[in-house]
């Protein structure tokens, strides 16, 4: 899931359980492209590990040839066409894959794009893809609104509440910023889960009392 706002992306995703011995930082829906795109996937992991290396080694390809970054629409095409290519040759199987990639254009300008195994791609001001995608894009649709800071990466972790118990356990957020990709640690990420679950609360209790107060009023 990618959330809008002009300074920075936040990507939410469901933090898939682990082995106790198993290192969970080796477990990643949200990978680096370059410096200036991530891309945060759903389905198979080993087909998009063969995505991702074909799109990061495009991306140094275009730096080296052009001597400037990508944009984020000619990686996205890139991907799309590689996934389209791959429906329609011998030999060969769809990727197994969904992606959304998002990143600042060299301008400084965010954009955000999702691309499906049948190769289409199609740009977004947030969206989200996989398990529950539909809930947590309808939850989006009437809480959407431009916004910064610290209210971005509140709101995507609001709408992953809508399918998930929120805690770093659970949930893991990153934000790509113009200064590249950063994971959110473990602590910033419960502090900001519970501020969402104190608005929540607050906002609830609001509700209730002037419920009470308009009963109150007409009695």
């Amino acid at each position: 899931m990618h959330l809008p706002c002009r300074l920075h992306r936040p990507a939410g995703v469901e933090r898939k359980s682990t082995a106790r011995l198993q290192d969970a930082r080796t477990v990643r829906k949200i990978v680096k492209i370059d410096d200036h795109i991530c891309l945060a996937f759903a389905g198979l992991t080993a087909d998009a590990r063969v995505l991702v290396n074909r799109a990061r080694i495009e991306a140094q390809s275009y730096k080296l040839t052009l001597d400037e970054k990508v944009t984020v629409d000619y990686i996205t095409r890139y991907i799309a066409g590689v996934q389209q290519k791959y429906t329609q040759s011998g030999g060969v199987r769809p990727f197994g894959i969904s992606t959304l990639i998002v990143g600042f254009n060299p301008d400084g300008s965010p954009a955000l794009y999702q691309t499906d195994p049948s190769g289409t791609f199609s740009a977004w001001k947030a969206n989200a893809i996989g398990r529950n995608s539909k809930t947590i894009r309808e939850f989006l649709e009437k809480q959407y609104a431009e916004s910064s800071g610290r209210d971005t990466i509140k709101l995507a972790i609001r709408a992953l509440m809508e399918t998930v118990e929120a805690s770093s356990k659970n949930i893991e957020i990153a934000v790509m910023e113009a200064g590249g990709l950063r994971i959110l640690a473990d602590a910033e990420l419960d502090e900001l889960v519970a501020e969402v679950e104190a608005d929540k609360a607050a906002a609830e209790a609001a509700k209730r009392g002037g419920g009470g107060q308009q009963q109150a009023t007409a009695s």
